[in-house]
């Protein structure tokens, strides 16, 4: 946006991180535990849009489908497939979970491309929990399931002798980190491509501050066009990505042996 300046000029300020900050969706207080913000806001509207799509656009189930149902049939059998393709047939029981993560993540990253919106999974501390329910989830099925033989994720096998317990270390310190790149990947995507956006819309208004914005102006939007098509693509892969690797942790659970 543009701001007069003491000598009466104009410059360019922005803030292209003022889009991820929490707020109070009533009123300008502080954010305590039970304050209602626009985060809570976001999610409550991804639930309600999930709910929408699966639950009352599937309520009327024909055999020629309607649109909606479609869709809706179609990200259930592709979130199937992926489960039973990577994780295995033993891995269908926990389908639900998987299914609910991915909805969640691509609902809330396409609701973050409206103008105006806020994009819950760019916060770190959303997508942390996410991941952390996964690791604690595939690691408690781990142990329930192969009790002390979980521990054989670890040890590589089909490895030389004399390389297993360095393989060993590498595997158990890779085993922790998966949280933390699990989350940051998601949180990192998702803000990096809107804080861009946000960059390239500060300069659109620069035709209203002098000649060169004849120039600049046109190839923003230009810009702010080609971005917020790869933020489409992104905000699927994204979660696609998110969900596949939890499949992988869940086949690592189920047949933890190398």
């Amino acid at each position: 946006m543009a701001e007069d300046t003491k000598e009466g000029g104009a410059e360019l300020v922005f803030h292209p991180m003022d889009q991820f900050i929490v707020k109070p969706l009533f009123g300008d207080g502080p954010v305590g535990l039970f304050t209602v913000t626009n985060v809570t806001f976001w999610m409550a509207l991804t639930v309600l849009a999930i709910f929408a799509l699966l639950v009352l656009g599937t309520s009327g189930r024909s055999t020629i489908p309607t649109r909606i149902q479609s869709i809706a049939e179609l990200a259930y059998g592709f979130i199937r497939k992926m489960v039973e393709d990577v994780a295995g047939k033993d891995a269908l029981p926990y389908f639900p979970y998987i299914m609910t993560l991915f909805m969640f993540i691509v609902f809330s990253n396409f609701l973050g491309l409206i103008p105006g919106s806020f994009t819950t999974t760019s916060h770190i501390a959303v997508t942390a929990v996410m991941a952390m329910a996964v690791f604690l989830a595939v690691t408690i099925l781990g142990f329930v399931k192969n009790g002390a033989g979980f521990l054989g994720v670890f040890w590589i096998s089909s490895a030389p002798l004399v390389l297993r317990p360095v393989l060993a270390l590498i595997e158990v310190i890779s085993y922790f980190v998966r949280p933390v790149s699990h989350s940051i990947r998601l949180a990192g995507n998702m803000m990096a491509g809107h804080a861009v956006i946000k960059v390239f819309a500060a300069f659109a208004p620069m035709i209203l501050i002098g000649w060169i914005g004849v120039l600049v102006t046109p190839l923003s939007i230009i810009a702010i066009t080609a971005i917020y098509a790869l933020e489409v693509l992104v905000s699927f892969i994204q979660a696609y990505v998110f969900t596949i690797l939890t499949c992988v942790y869940l086949k690592d659970a189920l047949h933890p042996h190398h």
